[in-house]
């Protein structure tokens, strides 16, 4: 019972913070209804017993990627954005609806093609998503593919630090 109203509040608060995030005028301000977002995010793994990726998330995404973002906004010396003009009240409500019924429509087609995914069980979930059952998976059958993506992580990090390090002609 406390779980579900745990993840019901911070469902909430996810769905608020990303709201705040989008409405927010100034940059920095946005940048810190993300991190309250993506904080949320990680409480509603762990209600889920996803210890790992709860703490993935906030070690990498609202540590490090958002500790960057805000170092880009403060370096652009970002001002309040421009007021571009009224919200148009009947195209978001369009673009929600639009957006509700593609997804039932997805739901129907999904269903009659019997391509809906079996529930599991939360001990299962808890097991497969393990550190160790993931480490296992990540280190032995996609190996080569983690290897290709730090090799390019690596070639971006080298070539942002060239482009930063270019003297201005």
């Amino acid at each position: 019972m406390t779980a579900s109203i745990l993840f019901f509040v911070l469902a909430s608060v996810a769905i608020a913070a990303a709201l705040g995030m989008l409405i927010s005028r100034n940059p920095v301000n946005s940048a810190l209804w993300l991190i309250l977002n993506l904080f949320c995010v990680a409480g509603l793994y762990l209600t889920v017993n996803a210890e790992f990726i709860a703490v993935i998330q906030i070690l990498v995404y609202a540590g490090a990627i958002m500790v960057l973002f805000l170092f880009v906004i403060m370096l652009l010396n970002l001002s309040e954005l421009p007021d571009l003009k009224r919200i148009e009240w009947r195209r978001v409500i369009a673009f929600f609806l639009g957006m509700g019924l593609l997804a039932m429509l997805m739901f129907v087609v999904a269903s009659s093609l019997d391509m809906l995914p079996d529930p599991v069980s939360l001990e299962a979930a808890a097991e497969s998503g393990s550190a160790t059952t993931l480490a296992k998976v990540l280190f032995t059958r996609y190996a080569m593919p983690l290897e290709v993506i730090g090799v390019l992580l690596l070639a971006a990090t080298i070539g942002a630090v060239v482009i930063a390090k270019r003297k201005p002609v």
